[in-house]
Order: C-alpha cells, then sequence, then structure tokens
C-alpha cells in the first residue's frame, strides 16, 4: 500500500484568490456610515426638543384663529437680564435665580396704594385657583424703591417673592404699553426667564379669568418639558 502512494503524483495545492476592496469604494462606505451616524444623532436631538419647538410654535408661529390670547404676546420675547436685586431683608438675589417658573409679576412702589393692593389679591388668588399647576409657578412683587413695606401687607405674602430692583433697572427687561406705567400691568414670564406676555392695564376680579385662561393654556402646552419647581 505504501509502494503504491509512492507512485501516484502529488496533488496540487488549491489557492483561493480574494480580490482586494476598491479604495474608492471602501471611502464611500466611511463616508456614508459617517452621514447616517450624523443623521441619527439630529433625528435623536430632534425628537427630545421637539415637545419644547410644538408648544412654542403653536404660541409663536402658528396661531390657529380660533386662538384669542388675552394678553399681548411679547415679541421678540426678552431675557431676564443680569441684574442684582434684594430681598426684604436687605439679603443680595440674583434676578436671575427667578428662572425655572412661570412668574406671575407685578411692580410698584413698596408703599402699595390700593391698585398695588389689589394686584397683589389677584395674583395670589389667580395661583391658588391653578389647583397642582401652581407648583410650577410663582407670584411676584418686584418693588421700585427703598421705602419699608408695612407690616401688615406682609403677613399675606407669605407665599410670594418679593424682590426689590430700581425702576431704572427693571426698564432694561420690562416695559408698560404705550401710555401707561409699569405698574398698572401683569407681565407674565416662562420658566427659561423670557418676558414673553402683558395682560391690560387695570385688571380686576371678572377680567382677571382672562388671564388665568391664557396661563393654563400655556401651562398645558408646556407640560411635557416643564416640571415644577426649579
Amino acid at each position: 500500500m505504501q509502494d503504491k502512494d509512492k507512485h501516484m503524483p502529488p496533488k496540487a495545492l488549491g489557492l483561493t484568490v480574494y480580490e482586494l476592496p476598491d479604495p474608492a469604494s471602501v471611502a464611500d462606505q466611511d463616508a456614508n456610515r459617517t452621514a447616517g451616524g450624523r443623521l441619527r444623532m439630529l433625528l435623536v436631538m430632534l425628537i427630545c426638543a421637539a415637545p419644547v419647538l410644538a408648544s412654542y410654535l403653536t404660541y409663536y408661529v402658528i396661531k390657529p384663529q380660533s386662538l384669542r390670547n388675552f394678553g399681548e404676546l411679547i415679541q421678540p420675547v426678552k431675557a431676564i437680564p443680569s441684574l442684582s436685586a434684594t430681598d426684604l431683608n436687605g439679603q443680595p438675589v440674583e434676578l436671575q435665580r427667578l428662572k425655572g417658573q412661570w412668574l406671575l409679576i407685578s411692580v410698584s412702589s413698596a408703599v402699595c396704594p390700593p391698585d398695588c393692593q389689589k394686584n397683589l389679591l389677584l395674583q395670589r388668588q389667580i395661583r391658588a385657583s391653578l389647583g397642582r399647576e401652581k407648583d410650577r409657578t410663582d407670584w411676584v412683587w418686584l418693588i421700585t424703591d427703598d421705602a419699608p413695606v408695612d407690616a401688615g401687607l406682609q403677613a399675606g405674602l407669605t407665599d410670594a417673592v418679593v424682590l426689590r430692583v430700581p425702576q431704572a433697572q427693571l426698564a432694561q427687561w420690562l416695559s408698560p404699553a404705550a401710555g401707561h406705567e409699569l405698574n398698572e400691568h401683569f407681565y407674565l414670564v416662562d420658566p427659561r426667564g423670557d418676558w414673553m406676555m402683558r395682560f391690560p392695564a387695570g385688571l380686576d376680579m371678572e377680567r382677571a379669568s382672562a388671564l388665568k385662561k391664557d396661563w393654563e393654556r400655556l401651562l398645558r402646552a408646556s407640560v411635557s418639558w416643564d416640571r415644577p419647581g426649579r
């Protein structure tokens, strides 16, 4: 058997030849993978930002005919400036610390005449009427002078944010409608710190319900991205 194997011709080695990839084709595939990755990343970013974009698109761009705002939209919105305020104890507070909540703002001197007191009462009642949504909101009284605040008035401000901001500095951010004073309006600020709505001067309890409707509409529109608390 072994002698027979010696006389058999050797078998040829089988070789498999693989073609080398075309460099241009490889480069095209790499470019396609890079572009695809960037596109997927962009889509993820758009999906994450969609709720915020949708709520603001509805209010600032689409504005369906059935939507009637009681308040005046501020366009463009005005971002909260880097200003130093003080609390009633004289401690400095950065105004930008107000970011993170919806703010309903009134402005007046510390003397707080009857119209001012009416505004503070309306702010408190409107916020309380929002129910569970009130935790996403603050009512803010900005005082424009250094006069003392009556102790009896302070007793009703336990749920309010009260800060002193000189009127000249406050004018960098908020402004009244033509022919009116700063203390005649309510001002609505979104959680990003953007002043975005001003309400008509001299509101009473009956018309304040229209303010509440505007505010509730905004709270619903932002529910997917705004959370209670700072």
